[in-house]
């Protein structure tokens, strides 16, 4: 009974349940999977978003979608498609270029493969961009933080003026908007954007910065006691093994290299990055007050997510017409890629209802 009582959800599950999501995005573009990935992703946040600041970022990710969506189809018709076929929808006057920029032309014939290639590929990175903004909007940044390892707890500082940047920016803009309705000013087009765009961005950065400051103030991060030989130790280990893993990810992606310095160097570079975590790791002493708990409905939210990308990744391996349909015909869907796209919504379900904030009265 006490798991269904209002609380926040884990912020690592509301993570891997986005990135299982946006994976999934990443291995089709198919429109109609594609914007039920969307419909899910929107859904969820409706039903399970908090009134903390942050929730109301989710909006600004969808505007950043749009504007991917529309400036991929511009650039298409402006530098040319790429695509040729006979159904020219709009035949614009092509501005001629030199000879050295070949296979770039400016406007010209606009036909429908083009403009439809354009949508698809922008539509993909909006669901990838949209599904970050979920998890963004769902989960708590601060207490995300307090789940980094103990190694990367340096960069602490960094990463929350990161994090915290795109939900500071919409309550900012909701509270400058509310702020400069009670006065009267300037009334050109121009002259309100710059009323209202700068401050937000000065109060959307200086609370980040504030945050982070509080941060090191509490000694975030610190470790005392560390000898100069454990710390090269430490360094030595971390870029041995990002070395490493380069190599690997190489190795893996040139087929004319050796074997070897495919998988095993790969694998050798992770074993090696993960001692360096641990040894860094030991020399930050820190204590939790209230740890967020791992229970059922963090195990259900991450699984749904989980679930929606291994299920695309196989409709993108054994069903590449209906992953990767064709410029000439209509998307069609399949059962599991009906499956895939919309098993993320058993989050909302699964999920128990934020903590609210405490109003005062």
């Amino acid at each position: 009974m006490s798991a269904r009582l209002p609380r926040d959800l884990h912020p690592v599950a509301w993570w891997v349940w986005a990135l299982g999501l946006a994976a999934a995005a990443s291995q089709t573009t198919n429109p109609l999977v594609l914007l039920t990935i969307v419909g899910v992703a929107t859904c969820v946040v409706m039903a399970r978003r908090s009134d903390q600041p942050w929730a109301r970022s989710f909006r600004l990710y969808v505007i950043v979608g749009v504007v991917i969506v529309v400036l991929r189809v511009l650039f298409r018709v402006v530098l040319g498609g790429g695509v040729e076929s006979e159904r020219v929808l709009v035949n614009l006057p092509q501005i001629p270029l030199p000879d050295w920029v070949l296979g770039i032309r400016l406007l010209g014939p606009v036909t429908q493969e083009a403009v439809l290639a354009g949508f698809y590929d922008g539509l993909r990175l909006a669901t990838i961009v949209i599904c970050v903004g979920a998890a963004n909007a769902l989960a708590n940044p601060k207490r995300l933080l307090r789940s980094v390892p103990a190694a990367l707890h340096e960069i602490g500082t960094a990463l929350v003026v990161a994090v915290t940047m795109v939900p500071q920016f919409a309550d900012s803009a909701r509270r400058v908007r509310m702020a400069q309705s009670l006065r009267a000013g300037d009334t050109r087009r121009f002259g309100r954007l710059r009323r209202f765009l700068l401050p937000v961005l000065e109060d959307a950065l200086e609370r980040s910065m504030h945050l982070a400051a509080g941060m090191d103030t509490r000694g975030y991060g610190r470790s005392g006691g560390v000898t100069t030989r454990e710390r090269w130790t430490t360094g030595a280990l971390m870029l041995a093994g990002l070395g490493a893993i380069c190599v690997g990810v190489y190795a893996g992606l040139d087929t004319t290299a050796p074997r070897v310095l495919a998988t095993p160097m790969l694998a050798a570079g992770v074993a090696v990055a993960i001692a360096g975590l641990v040894g860094a790791g030991r020399r930050v002493s820190r204590i939790r007050y209230r740890p967020d708990p791992w229970r059922a409905p963090e195990l259900a939210v991450m699984a749904s997510g989980l679930a929606a990308g291994a299920l695309m990744w196989w409709v993108a391996r054994h069903q590449v017409p209906t992953a990767f349909p064709d410029l000439v015909s209509w998307p069609t869907l399949t059962t599991a890629a009906l499956v895939a796209a919309t098993v993320g919504l058993i989050a909302a379900p699964s999920a128990p209802e934020p903590r609210m904030a405490q109003v005062s009265t």
